[in-house]
C-alpha cells in the first residue's frame, strides 16, 4: 500500500491519480510505492494552511522557535534511520556525508532559524517617531516548497532552508517531496507533526504531498491562497512554475542552473599547481559533481603552465572513481549536457568506455574548448552538465579571456585563483571587475563548492542561476525575508503597533 499524505493535520491515504515508486541508484532496485496527489489534496492543504496562517499570525516569535528546536531535537533522536534511507534513496554514502555534514547542518539551520525568529532583528523594524511612520517585516501566508534532489536533508523540502526559513518568518508549509527522496521526506515530516503537536502549534502548519501533475504544480504556486513559493531543481520545470506564479502576481524564488566559473591566471599556477589541480578534481568530482555549485567551467589563458596543469588533471580524473549518480534521470541529463558541449565544439579530453562505477553512473568527464570556439557558441558551451563533468576553456590571451567572462550567464558563484605575491594582480582587476556582476559569491583561491551557513552567506545570483538576484536561500536572517510582506504602520496608535515598532 502507498504511503499516506499529511494534510489538515492528519495523515491519510491520498486522493491519487497513480503512484511512483523511489529507487536505490546504487543497485536500481524500486523502493516503496508513493502516491501522486490530485488537485483534491492539494485543495484541502491549501484551505487548512489558510487557517494555520491566521492562527500563526497571533503567536508569539517564541513559539516558532519552540518548535523549530523541538523539530530539530527529534530529527537528531531519528538520525539512525533518516540517513540510513536517505543513503538507499539516494546513494549518498551514510558517513561522512549525510550522519557527518548534512544532517547536522539541518539542524543547525532550523535553530538558527529558531534564534533569528526568537530575536526578531530579520524583520529590520524601521521607526520614524517624527511623522510616526513605522514598518517591519511580517509573514506573507502559505508557503509551498521545493526541495531538490541532491540534498535530501539541509534543503529538503520538510526540513532545509526554505522550510526553516518559511516558518521562522511565521508562515505554514506545504512541503512537496522530491520524488527521488519520498521516504527521507515522510520521516522528515513526521518528526514535523510530532514537534508540531507536541509544541502547540496550529493544525496545517505542515503539510506533505510527494507528487502532482505538471499541470497541478503549476496551479498550486498561483493559487490565490498561496502567499510564496521557493524552489530548488532543474531550469526547465522552475521555469514553468516561475511563468505560471508570474502570471497570477505571486512571489516565487527559484534556485536553478549554475556552471560556477573558476579562473585560474598564470601566476597562480607558476606559484602552486599542484595544489591546484588537487582542488579543483576534488571539488569537480564531489559528490559525483552533483552540487549546485560544482565547478563546470575552467578559464584558462593560454601557455605552458596551462598545457601542464590540464595534463595533470587528466590523470586525475582518469584515475579517480566513478561515483554513483542521483537517478536515472540525472543520467540521462548530464549525457545530454555532455553531448551538447561536443556538438558546440568542445573535445573530450577524459571519457572511459563504460561506465565504471555502480548503478546509474557515468564517466568522469572532462572537456576542451578554445576561447573563440566559447565566444561563437557562448550558450551552448554553458550547458549545464549536472555531474561529474567540467568544460575547461582556453583563451588566447587576458583581453579573450575577459570576452569570455564578458559572455557568461548568471552563477550562484565565481572563482579567481591568482599569485599570492601580487604577480596577477593586473589581470585580476580586470577579470574581476567583469566576473563581479554575473555571481552571487566571489571567491578567491578556493574552490565554490562548500556553502556555508553564514548570516553573510548569499546563495543566490543573476538568472539563470536564480529567478531573482537580490535574495539569498542559504544565509539567516536574510533567507527569512523571501516569504515575507513589507508592513507601514502609519499614524497608528502606540498600543496598536506591533511590539517592535513601539518606541519603549
Amino acid at each position: 500500500m502507498p504511503h499516506s499524505v499529511l494534510v489538515a493535520n492528519r495523515w491519510r491515504l491520498a486522493n491519487s491519480s497513480g503512484y511512483f515508486r523511489a529507487e536505490n541508484p546504487a543497485t536500481k532496485e524500486p523502493l516503496d510505492e508513493y502516491p501522486v496527489s490530485t488537485w483534491d489534496d492539494c485543495d484541502e492543504a491549501l484551505s487548512a494552511a489558510v487557517e494555520a496562517f491566521e492562527e500563526l499570525r497571533k503567536l508569539p516569535a517564541a513559539k516558532l522557535a519552540e518548535f523549530l528546536e523541538a523539530y530539530a531535537g527529534r530529527i537528531e533522536a531519528r538520525k539512525d534511520e533518516i540517513v540510513k534511507l536517505a543513503s538507499q534513496e539516494t546513494a549518498l554514502p551514510v558517513t561522512p556525508r549525510l550522519a557527518g555534514n548534512e544532517l547536522p547542518r539541518t539542524t543547525d539551520q532550523l535553530r538558527q532559524a529558531a534564534a533569528a525568529a526568537r530575536e526578531g532583528a530579520w524583520a529590520a523594524p524601521t521607526i520614524d517617531a517624527k511623522n510616526n511612520i513605522r514598518s517591519m517585516y511580517g509573514p506573507i501566508g502559505p508557503v509551498i516548497v521545493f526541495g531538490p534532489n541532491n540534498f535530501p536533508l539541509a534543503f529538503n523540502s520538510a526540513s532545509g532552508g526554505d522550510f526553516a526559513a518559511a516558518i521562522a518568518a511565521g508562515n505554514p508549509v506545504i512541503a512537496k517531496a522530491n520524488s527521488s527522496h519520498p521516504g527521507t521526506t515522510r520521516l522528515l515530516a513526521e518528526e514535523a507533526h510530532a514537534a508540531a503537536q507536541a509544541t502547540g502549534m496550529p493544525a496545517g502548519s505542515v503539510q506533505l504531498i510527494y507528487r502532482t501533475s505538471h499541470e497541478d504544480g503549476e496551479r498550486l504556486v498561483s493559487d490565490p491562497r498561496v502567499g510564496a513559493t521557493g524552489y530548488t531543481g532543474s531550469r526547465a520545470a522552475g521555469l514553468k512554475l516561475k511563468a505560471a506564479a508570474d502570471k497570477a502576481g505571486k512571489p516565487i524564488y527559484l534556485e536553478l542552473s549554475s556552471v560556477n566559473p573558476v579562473v585560474v591566471l598564470p601566476g597562480a599556477l607558476s606559484e602552486r599547481m599542484d595544489d591546484i589541480v588537487g582542488q579543483f578534481v576534488a571539488s569537480s568530482l564531489l559528490g559525483t559533481g552533483q552540487f549546485c555549485t560544482n565547478p563546470g567551467l575552467l578559464i584558462l589563458l593560454a601557455g605552458e603552465p596551462t598545457e601542464s596543469f590540464l595534463a595533470k588533471v587528466v590523470e586525475k580524473f582518469k584515475a579517480a572513481p566513478v561515483g554513483t549518480l542521483l537517478s536515472a534521470g540525472v543520467a540521462k541529463s548530464l549525457q545530454q549536457g555532455v553531448g551538447m558541449l561536443i556538438r558546440a565544439g568542445a573535445h573530450t579530453l577524459v571519457a572511459a568506455k563504460g561506465s565504471g562505477g555502480q548503478g546509474y553512473c557515468q564517466p568522469n568527464t572532462l572537456l576542451r574548448a578554445s576561447g573563440q570556439q566559447f565566444l561563437e557558441a557562448p550558450d551552448a558551451l554553458q550547458t549545464e552538465a549536472f555531474g561529474n563533468a567540467a568544460l575547461a576553456v582556453v583563451a588566447e590571451d587576458l583581453e579573450e579571456g575577459c570576452q569570455v567572462v564578458e559572455h557568461l550567464e548568471g552563477n550562484l558563484t565565481g572563482c579567481i585563483y591568482s599569485h599570492t605575491g601580487g604577480g596577477d594582480d593586473a589581470a585580476y582587476d580586470r577579470l574581476a571587475f567583469r566576473l563581479r556582476p554575473k555571481v552571487g559569491r566571489l571567491l578567491n583561491d578556493k574552490m565554490p563548492t562548500g556553502v556555508a551557513v553564514s548570516p553573510a552567506m548569499n546563495h543566490g545570483g543573476p538568472y539563470p542561476a536564480t529567478g531573482h538576484p537580490g535574495f539569498t536561500a542559504v544565509g539567516i536572517p536574510a533567507a527569512l525575508r523571501r516569504f515575507a510582506v513589507l508592513q507601514c504602520y502609519d499614524g497608528v496608535r502606540p498600543h496598536r503597533l506591533p511590539a517592535a515598532l513601539r518606541d519603549r
